[in-house]
């Protein structure tokens, strides 16, 4: 017999159809073949820290158990809120040992998801379940079709051929633990505020503070072009010129509009030729999330959960890749799919191209595509209907037999010696495959010009404002996420070639992964550090005190020490460094934070952990005490005394605020910051119930 364990109760159902003449029983199905039985995704987490220590009856956060760095990582059966073992997942997982170890089971099936976290699901089910030793596999599945799966049963690979997989799962899952446990007990416990710390959280939340400050700070400036916008044989022609001017050179812009003006405008120069435009490619995840937030305001959790459960369907392949391409082997089941198609009507053929079928471009899963499976309408609500369509029109769109057609012109209009203007544009002749995706560009049509042809110009400064950076959106967020090092202001063709931008992903550059980061988003705007309304993000007042809070910790988790560990565990992918490796790196990160040299008052920027006794209140003689914002007095109702931990830009720690309440003066405090941006030094100085700056 055959034991199959799958990730979710729908994928078992799935695999039991697929199968065919199975009997139900309590949380397994069965046959004179297989036995199915499920998960309910994660039956067993990581240990809390209380579990590695001896006889724990408090498991209140102390600062005494921090770090914690576990020489052995232990799992644990999942519990509920009240910290006890979730009734359902108990029963589940000792059916599944029972299964796993009868006599007659001489093969045991990993059918998790396929991809990291699925590998890990049920390697850790396994090994904790299985006694002895028995024949492990891999039941690995693009998409839930009963062809895939039935293909997929009669070709199942050893579960070892996944190991690497398997260690990059682990080694993240470690990793992860390790910064969110300690690190979030260590700012929480700093702040008194529970403050969720993680890995990639952190340069999320902080790559939307730091644009909304841009904004907030941001000072528009007033500048100057040239513009002319003149009519030419019963057409307008708008010249705008590529020369700038400050709004102290209005003189000067004058005076070169009137050099312009004197000198004739004429056609210098005119290209006409057809072409053919090429459709974009299939979708990788973010790519539709991209398109679905920017088009329809879908958040990314909504359109992840719409694209699962229309592959769990059958109708989509798996949804959580990060590639636009597929693979070579592929070919006739793509074949295949097409063939389905085209019974229905559309014009579609298939294309044996390099700009589709890539294998350099896919790390473990191919683009998002329909399945041979297509769904009546009915079948699906209106929001599954719209998903579905955008990937099934994106798939005629790369497979359509008829090539769009269009005529590109481009005119260069010479003015005198000063500039040559060029003029682009274009037209579709016959529209081929932009009948079908939605992302088709618009006609531009250019002025009926000719070489030779005096164009009337009438230049002018033409008074302009430098614009602010824009919020991040679900599309410029995804796309920073997906390499954080790019200029984010260079828009991305699908003509362009894309190389650098897989290997970036393949080296692990990117923060959090297609599996990982619509959640990690989702669970930002749950804890209220970030808003996202329609498709824009911006930050909240949580978000705001979690990354000035972590500043004045000194907790860096930028995009450059997320992306270092990143490219770690895909050297773990890559057999080129061990588990321990890697999870060592993010020990010794860690490690930094607790174990901070002391250093002279002048540059101290310790602030001490939430409920410190700094001293006595100057005013009315109660304990001041260390508070969310600042040091203040303990009789707040009625003493409004306070120092407070931020001051002109530099974190006041708890040390000089102890020498402020007992001598009155701090030690020379280094690194203020005036209102013009100027650095200096000075000490703070009690004068009745203020402070004050003592520059003596």
């Amino acid at each position: 017999m055959i034991l199959i364990i799958a990730e979710k109760p729908s994928l078992a159902r799935n695999i039991v159809s697929a199968i065919g003449n199975m009997k139900r029983n309590d949380g397994y199905y069965s046959n004179d073949d297989y036995y199915v039985s499920w998960a309910f995704g994660h039956l067993f987490t990581l240990a809390d820290i209380e579990d590695y220590e001896d006889n724990v009856t408090d498991h209140k956060w102390k600062l005494d158990n921090l770090p914690c760095f576990p020489q052995k990582f232990k799992f644990n059966l999942k519990k509920d809120a009240k910290k006890e073992i979730d009734p359902g997942v108990l029963k589940q997982f000792n059916l599944i040992e029972k299964l796993v170890n009868q006599d007659d089971v001489t093969e045991v099936v990993n059918a998790g998801d396929a991809d990291r976290e699925g590998e890990v699901i049920i390697r850790v089910i396994i090994e904790k379940a299985l006694k002895t030793q028995k024949k492990l596999t891999r039941l690995w599945l693009p998409d839930q079709t009963p062809e895939t799966i039935n293909s997929g049963l009669k070709d199942l690979k050893s579960e070892s051929e996944y190991d690497n997989l398997a260690n990059e799962g682990l080694a993240r899952t470690y990793i992860d633990w390790l910064y969110g446990v300690n690190l979030t007990r260590y700012a929480s416990l700093k702040t008194g505020t529970l403050l969720r710390v993680g890995r990639v959280i952190i340069p999320i939340v902080k790559a939307i503070y730091d644009r909304d400050l841009a904004i907030r700070n941001f000072t528009p400036e007033i500048y100057y072009g040239l513009w002319s916008n003149e009519i030419t044989n019963g057409e307008s022609v708008e010249l705008n010129s590529k020369e700038k001017f400050s709004k102290e050179e209005e003189k000067k812009v004058l005076e070169l509009c009137q050099k312009y003006n004197l000198e004739k405008a004429i056609v210098t120069d005119k290209k006409v030729k057809k072409d053919t435009m090429n459709p974009p490619k299939l979708y990788s995840l973010t790519k539709l999330q991209n398109y679905l937030g920017k088009k329809y305001k879908m958040a990314m959790d909504k359109s992840l959960d719409i694209v699962q459960r229309l592959y769990e369907n059958g109708y989509l392949t798996y949804p959580r890749t990060n590639s636009e391409y597929l693979a070579v082997a592929e070919k006739d089941k793509i074949k295949t799919i097409i063939n389905n198609i085209v019974k229905i009507g559309y014009p579609i053929k298939f294309k044996d191209k390099k700009s589709i079928f890539d294998d350099s471009k896919i790390e473990s899963h191919s683009a998002l595509t329909p399945t041979y499976k297509i769904p009546e309408k009915s079948k699906l609500t209106e929001e599954e209907f719209l998903v579905y369509q955008t990937v099934f029109k994106r798939f005629i769109a790369v497979f359509c037999a008829e090539e769009c057609e269009i005529e590109k012109t481009e005119i260069k209009i010479s003015v005198g010696k000063y500039e040559e203007f060029n003029l682009k544009g274009s037209i579709i002749l016959i529209p081929g495959w932009t009948k079908y995706d939605e992302t088709s560009t618009k006609d531009k049509i250019l002025p009926k010009l000719n070489i030779g042809d005096e164009v009337k110009i009438d230049f002018k400064p033409k008074e302009k404002e430098s614009t602010p950076p824009k919020h991040y959106t679900i599309e410029t967020l995804n796309n920073y996420l997906k390499n954080p090092f790019k200029d984010d202001k260079k828009e991305m063709n699908d003509d362009d070639d894309d190389t650098e931008d897989y290997k970036a992903i393949f080296e692990g550059l990117e923060l959090g992964t297609e599996a990982t980061r619509t959640g990690i988003i989702d669970n930002a705007r749950k804890s209220e550090y970030i808003s996202l309304k329609k498709d824009v993000y911006t930050i909240l007042p949580n978000g705001e005190f979690l990354i000035k809070s972590l500043m004045q910790m000194e907790i860096s988790m930028d995009k450059y020490k997320t992306s270092e560990l990143g490219k770690a565990l895909k050297k773990v992918y890559r057999s080129e460094l061990t588990i321990e490796d890697s999870v060592k790196l993010a020990c010794d990160e860690i490690r930094e934070v607790f174990t901070k040299k002391d250093v002279p008052l002048e540059k101290d920027t310790n602030i001490g952990f939430y409920g410190d006794i700094i001293g006595k209140c100057p005013l009315c003689g109660s304990d001041v005490i260390k508070n969310r914002y600042a040091y203040g007095c303990k009789n707040y109702k009625e003493c409004k005394f306070k120092i407070n931990t931020l001051i002109c830009g530099r974190v006041i720690s708890k040390s000089n605020a102890e020498l402020l309440l007992k001598e009155g003066l701090t030690s020379k405090i280094e690194g203020f910051t005036s209102k013009s941006g100027k650095s200096f030094d000075a000490k703070l100085k009690l004068d009745k119930e203020k402070i004050v700056f003592d520059f003596n």
